[in-house]
C-alpha cells in the first residue's frame, strides 16, 4: 500500500470531531462536586489551613459535649421512636466523642508534620485558621439551647477534612525526607588513635635546668 493509501485509510478510521453546541443553547449543568471534595463555606482553600480549620471545628463540637447533653438527653426522651431504648441512643453520642478525639490526633499528625516540612514557620497561619474553625459554634442570643442543640446533633465533619489531612501528611512527609536526602552528609569524626610506624620514637633528653640567676 502506497503512502497515500494509508493517509486515506487513517484519515477515513478517524473519529469524527465533536459537534459544537448550537448557538443560544444552555450550557451544560455541571455535576455537583463529591462529599469528599465540597468545600465548607468560609473554610479556607488551602490544604494546611483547611486542616488547621477542620481542628478547629472538630475542636468546638468536643467542647460543647457537655453544656449541650442534659438538651440533647431531654430531646432523645421526649421524641421517641417506638421501640427504641433512649440509652442506645445517648451512648451514640459517647462513641462519637471517641471517634473524635481520634481525628482529632489524625488532624494534628498532619499539621504538625507540614510545619516541620515547610521551609518557613506557618504555625501561626495554622493557629488563626484553627480559631476560625471554631467559630462555627458561635451563636447569638436569638439562637434559643434547643435549636443549638439540634444543630449540634445532627453536626457532621465535613468529608473533605479527612481526605484533605491524609493527602497532607503524606506529601509532607515525603518532602521532609527529600530533605533529608539532599542534606549535606556529617563529617565523619576524626581518627583518635596514631598509625603504627615501622621507626621507633625519637627519644628526647632533658636538658638541665641553668641556675637560678637570683642565686649568688
Amino acid at each position: 500500500m502506497t503512502p497515500f493509501a494509508i493517509a486515506l485509510a487513517l484519515f477515513a478510521q478517524a473519529p469524527d470531531p465533536p459537534q459544537a453546541a448550537p448557538a443560544g443553547a444552555p450550557p451544560a449543568a455541571e455535576a455537583p462536586a463529591a462529599p469528599e471534595d465540597r468545600l465548607p463555606r468560609g473554610a479556607p482553600k488551602d490544604d494546611y489551613p483547611f486542616v488547621a480549620w477542620c481542628y478547629g471545628a472538630l475542636r468546638g463540637y468536643l467542647d460543647l459535649h457537655d453544656e449541650m447533653m442534659p438538651e440533647v438527653t431531654r430531646i432523645e426522651s421526649q421524641f421517641r421512636k417506638p421501640g427504641t431504648r433512649l440509652e442506645d441512643d445517648l451512648k451514640v453520642y459517647a462513641d462519637l466523642q471517641k471517634e473524635s478525639r481520634l481525628r482529632l490526633k489524625v488532624f494534628q499528625a498532619a499539621l504538625t508534620a507540614a510545619e516541620k516540612a515547610s521551609v518557613r514557620p506557618i504555625n501561626t497561619l495554622g493557629g488563626a485558621a484553627v480559631r476560625q474553625g471554631g467559630t462555627i459554634w458561635n451563636t447569638g442570643p436569638e439562637v434559643t439551647k434547643a435549636r443549638k442543640a439540634q444543630e449540634w446533633m445532627s453536626w457532621a465533619l465535613p468529608a473533605r477534612c479527612d481526605t484533605v489531612a491524609a493527602s497532607l501528611e503524606t506529601r509532607a512527609k515525603l518532602l521532609g525526607a527529600t530533605f533529608r536526602v539532599n542534606a549535606e552528609p556529617a563529617t565523619p569524626a576524626a581518627e583518635t588513635e596514631a598509625k603504627p610506624t615501622d621507626a621507633p620514637a625519637a627519644e628526647t633528653t632533658a636538658k638541665p635546668e641553668p641556675p637560678n640567676a637570683a642565686q649568688p
